[in-house]
């Protein structure tokens, strides 16, 4: 059996400590809905030790990341899946509006 999971996302929320922190990552499907617009996935992802402090020393909201990990169901709701993170890789920044 494999479980394994490697997405790209654009950070939307981050949330806890050194120790452990949760971020959510916007990731738009390559496809239109029957409306016409791009529906967006959101992904919880669960990070431990040193890739959390690192994350939460480097990253913010509207960073492009790569996560590479693998799927758990939350304790509290079996059939809610988050994603325990083994790897993230900082791929761009969102630019900052300069005031000239």
């Amino acid at each position: 059996m494999l479980n394994q999971l490697v997405c790209v996302g654009r950070i939307t929320k981050m949330e806890g400590n050194n120790d452990s922190c949760y971020l959510t990552i916007a990731i738009p499907r390559p496809f239109k809905n029957e409306e016409g617009i791009y529906d967006t996935d959101f992904i919880t992802c669960e990070l431990k030790n040193q890739i959390a402090k690192t994350t939460l020393e480097y990253c913010k909201k509207g960073d492009i990341v790569g996560v590479k990990g693998r799927l758990e169901s939350e304790k509290e709701d079996s059939t809610k899946m988050i994603v325990v993170c083994e790897k993230l890789t900082f791929l761009s920044s969102k630019k900052e509006d300069s005031e000239e």
